[in-house]
This record gives C-alpha cells, sequence and structure tokens, in this order.
C-alpha cells in the first residue's frame, strides 16, 4: 500500500521527461525555437537539463519500491 505514491510519482515524472525530452527534439530538428524570444541553444539547454532532472527524479522514485 505504501508504495503506490511511489509508483504513481515515478510514472508521472518519467513520462513529463520523456515527453519533454522528444517535444524538445523535435523543435531542434526542425530549426523551431523551443521557447519564444529566447536564446535557441539556451533554451534548448535548459529544456533538455529539466527533462533529464524528470528522468532522474522517475527513476529514483521506481527504484525505492
Amino acid at each position: 500500500m505504501e508504495s503506490a505514491p511511489a509508483i504513481f510519482a515515478g510514472t508521472v515524472f518519467a513520462l513529463f521527461g520523456g515527453a519533454l525530452l522528444l517535444w524538445t527534439a523535435a523543435r531542434v530538428r526542425r530549426r523551431e525555437p523551443v521557447a519564444e524570444g529566447v536564446n535557441r541553444v539556451a533554451s534548448a539547454a535548459v529544456a533538455s537539463l529539466a527533462a533529464m532532472a524528470a528522468l532522474a527524479a522517475g527513476v529514483w522514485c521506481l527504484m525505492r519500491l
């Protein structure tokens, strides 16, 4: 019963991180801005770091089961 919140949180973090990483890669591949009005390289780097952090949090949550 105590593992249900960890499973839910891990799944949410992993899905969000994966989706953000795929979306960022698609925007960079098409040479479109990741964030409007911001340097293209900086916004892609920050979005990629946020995606990796979310994926790491998801893995951490799932490893605590």
